[in-house]
């Protein structure tokens, strides 16, 4: 403990739990003191407050039957159990009569209540306590602690210049502030003592958390992007913390293995057009071409530039909408009218090719979107249909469909060509650049199905594919915020 007690000290849950435990304990302090005090303060009242009604009675006394019946009285009241003390003294202090032996020097001299409580000696004591008190001097130790007792009184001069002395032995208070005072201080010890241990065991398992959270995070930050914080499965804060920054990291590694496959997509798939672009230019450059020569190899190397900027247009596309920082406007958004508006785009194409494309959609269905974005993912699944359609071993057709099932609206493109059977080979068609074997031979560069993934992401919804046995069906999942027919 005494080499963790530093290291754990440096962390503020420590620290605050240190305070927390050095304010309980003065707080506890001042508690007993004060319950302590008051508690005596409380016998005390009451003890005056018996005295006073005794003073009263003795009074009375004293007016019925004059000196005589007051004696009586109090040696009466004195033999009784639990009595007060009582006391006639001449003018020169000298005891008369009652249940005290004799009292510290100065009591006697003043009037009314004392002072402080002072200490007395009471009848009944053995000779030897009785020699060894008459031996010890008022003041000393070994008279006070053992031979002596407290109390508190109340002197009164009467008429006749006799002393009358009523008070009460200050022991059952002193007793109970003892009791109290000890209980107190037990019940403080133990609370102390819990809250210690508490404190160490919690402080030491923080420390440990801690520990392990700021070892997992060096080895991150060493690039191991692979690595999590732990989670102890308490559910507190700690656990919700690594939880959340778990989540991040993943998302960090998600960006980071799609930033990593982006270059060696772009460095392998733009190698070929820019390859293209510069043998272009120097067959030209070093034949012996005409005019016309020149201006077909410069009409090529434009029309290959226009699909290049398209290709970084659609990554910025892509990359601007998966970040949530696009500037698009979001609007009501009747999809029944966009999908007659790419229908109508593409039914020249799909004729020229032979496929029977069909979008039996009716009524409105109304979004909250961006039409062109929506627009433009519509068509990259449809080109992808028709070009894929020609694969039939029938009539090649594409249908597309618009329903409505609970809180989502579904747009659903399928083909009938040879599909992808391959569920792994789905879930990879929708990363940027990535092209089957078997699309190798069609123009493209692999982005329409990513763009279209990035734009349901825009929307807050999400890309299903799924095999149409033929074909493939490719559906975008919408939520629903207002619809009507």
């Amino acid at each position: 403990m005494a080499l963790q007690l530093p290291t754990m000290m440096k962390t503020t849950a420590a620290r605050l739990s240190a305070l927390y435990l050095l304010l309980f304990t003065l707080c506890a302090v001042l508690l007993v003191f004060y319950m302590t005090s008051l508690s005596a303060r409380m016998l005390t009242a009451q003890t005056m407050e018996t005295v006073n009604e005794e003073v009263q009675g003795l009074g009375q006394a004293y007016q019925r039957g004059g000196l005589p019946f007051l004696v009586r009285t109090m040696e009466r009241r004195a033999r009784q159990p639990g009595a007060n003390l009582y006391l006639i003294a001449d003018a020169n202090g000298r005891i008369l009569s009652g249940n005290v032996k004799s009292l510290e020097p100065g009591v006697l001299s003043g009037d009314g209540w004392t002072e402080r409580p002072f200490t007395y000696q009471r009848f009944g004591d053995s000779s030897s306590e009785s020699q060894s008190a008459e031996s010890a001097s008022p003041g000393s130790a070994e008279a006070e602690t053992v031979h002596t007792h407290k109390a508190i009184a109340v002197v009164l001069r009467l008429p006749n210049q006799m002393i009358l002395l009523v008070g009460r032995d200050l022991s059952e208070p002193e007793r109970l502030r003892a009791v109290v005072s000890r209980a107190l201080m037990l019940a403080l010890g133990i609370m102390g003592l819990g809250a210690l241990l508490i404190w160490y065991f919690v402080g030491r398992r923080a420390l440990k958390h801690i520990d392990s959270v700021s070892e997992a995070s060096s080895r991150i930050m060493g690039g191991d992007l692979s690595g999590r914080l732990p989670v102890s499965g308490a559910g507190d804060e700690f656990d919700r913390l690594s939880e959340n920054l778990n989540a991040m990291l993943a998302r960090i590694a998600d960006l980071n293995e799609g930033l990593k496959q982006v270059s060696d997509n772009i460095a392998h798939d733009l190698k070929t057009p820019l390859t293209r672009l510069r043998n272009r230019a120097e067959a030209a450059l070093a034949g012996e071409s005409g005019v016309a020569d020149y201006r077909a190899a410069l009409e090529s190397t434009i029309a290959e530039s226009d699909q290049l900027i398209k290709t970084f247009n659609a990554i910025l596309m892509i990359s601007r909408l998966e970040a949530g920082y696009s500037s698009e406007i979001v609007t009501k958004v009747d999809l029944s009218a966009a999908v007659h508006d790419v229908v109508e785009l593409y039914e020249p194409v799909a004729e020229e090719q032979g496929v029977a494309l069909e979008a039996p959609v009716s009524g409105t269905v109304v979004i909250d979107g961006n039409r062109e974005l929506i627009g433009q993912a519509l068509s990259n699944i449809v080109d992808n249909a028709i070009k894929y359609s020609l694969d039939s071993t029938e009539k090649p057709m594409v249908r597309v469909t618009l329903e409505q099932h609970g809180n989502e609206v579904r747009l659903r493109v399928v083909d009938n060509g040879q599909g992808i059977p391959d569920q792994a080979d789905r879930e990879r068609v929708t990363e940027r650049f990535v092209r089957l074997e078997k699309s190798r031979s069609q123009p493209g560069s692999g982005l329409g199905l990513s763009l279209t993934k990035a734009v349901m992401k825009f929307h807050h919804g999400r890309l299903e594919l799924a095999s149409a046995d033929p074909g493939l069906s490719v559906t975008m999942a919408f939520p629903r915020k207002e619809a009507s027919k």
